[in-house]
């Protein structure tokens, strides 16, 4: 199953007081490698941004108001998502404000119990700390620079990055094998009996020349 790095930006806090997205972005992802497939969309959210949301994620209302509407783009976002593992950092808040917009198109809405929140991993890990994910980005050293503004398709990648050391994985992109040419330890082994063995041997002066280099050297570099 593909892995979908997800994240939206809003107009406010509350999906009671008629907050609504106006910036969602997914990343996909294949075993946490990215696959390259990216959905990302601004949305006119048919509602004023707060001057606190637009410190955060510096959306005007005029810059939003010529974009496309939810509606439009629901369609897109279901199938880019469907069947695939949600990983949301916070998700009660994204998953929240995306059933929110659901419902309004008549839509099944998503399952919170499906979607691995980040954060809950992040808090069992570490119960006595900040974790936003700017703080688990300078927990892990990860390059915070781009960051001048909240922008959900940077912290979905951001959040890959931190997911990925909340797992303890090793970067995946470091890992060569593939499937095609699997080998496995069995082939390996018979492999290296089938071997053929080859010992060579070096003349005297060539023997002494590496021993007078590694005493030099030896010396040279201990600590």
């Amino acid at each position: 199953m593909n892995e979908i790095f997800l994240d939206t930006e809003t107009t406010g806090l509350s999906t009671k007081d008629g907050d609504r997205i106006v910036e969602i972005a997914c990343i996909e992802t294949k075993d946490l490698i990215p696959t390259n497939r990216v959905f990302h969309r601004l949305l006119n959210p048919q509602k004023k941004v707060s001057p606190e949301a637009f410190k955060v994620h510096g959306f005007s209302d005029d810059f939003l108001k010529g974009k496309e509407k939810f509606d439009e783009i629901v369609e897109d976002f279901l199938e880019f998502i469907k069947d695939k593992k949600l990983i949301i950092h916070n998700a009660p808040f994204d998953v929240g404000f995306l059933n929110t917009e659901l419902r309004r198109v008549n839509k099944k809405i998503l399952d919170l119990k499906k979607v691995e929140d980040s954060l809950s991993l992040a808090r069992s890990r570490f119960p006595s700390s900040s974790n936003s994910l700017d703080n688990l980005c300078k927990r892990f050293n990860i390059d915070l620079s781009r960051r001048t503004k909240h922008n959900a398709l940077l912290d979905c990648e951001l959040l890959r990055e931190v997911y990925i050391n909340l797992v303890d994985q090793k970067e995946p992109s470091l890992s060569f094998q593939q499937k095609e040419d699997h080998i496995t330890d069995l082939e390996i082994e018979k492999n290296s009996q089938n071997r053929k063995k080859i010992i060579v041997k070096i003349k005297p002066e060539e023997s002494q020349r590496h021993i007078e280099f590694l005493k030099k050297e030896l010396k040279k570099n201990f600590y």
